[in-house]
């Protein structure tokens, strides 16, 4: 079985469908990914969009679902971007401008024993990474 996602002329994930490998097989029995797209053109209409996509991540970044983008430059698909300043890394996830400070061992401390719930949010104006306590 192979998945294919359908997209609009934006990029944007419409749907995500799973094709038979007989429907996807050239004339030698291999696994083609235009054999795929040809098949969903007659499913749902000769000007849609096809890309296959992987259910098990191997290929294209994550596996799709409605909402997601596809990425032509870097072949892949991706959820949309948290914040303007992040950049989207060749495996599909979306990294900060700056890193994730990590908590002190007293935080992580009292996140174990539920007296704070402290945690870094990323402060997009600000371009850096805000220590909140969620249970404050």
């Amino acid at each position: 079985m192979a998945h294919f996602a359908e997209l609009d002329s934006d990029n944007v994930v419409q749907q995500v469908i799973v094709v038979s490998d007989k429907n996807t097989s050239d004339s030698d029995g291999n696994e083609s990914e235009a054999v795929g797209v040809a098949y969903c053109k007659c499913l749902y209409g000769s000007d849609t969009i096809w890309k296959q996509c992987s259910y098990t991540m191997k290929s294209r970044g994550i596996y799709p679902s409605a909402g997601s983008l596809f990425n032509s430059e870097m072949d892949i698909f991706h959820l949309p971007s948290p914040y303007p300043s992040w950049v989207l890394q060749s495996d599909a996830r979306w990294e900060a401008p700056i890193s994730l400070p990590e908590l002190t061992e007293e935080q992580e401390a009292q996140n174990e024993a539920n007296t704070h719930r402290w945690e870094y949010v990323w402060n997009e104006s600000g371009q850096s990474w805000d220590l909140t306590d969620q249970l404050a």
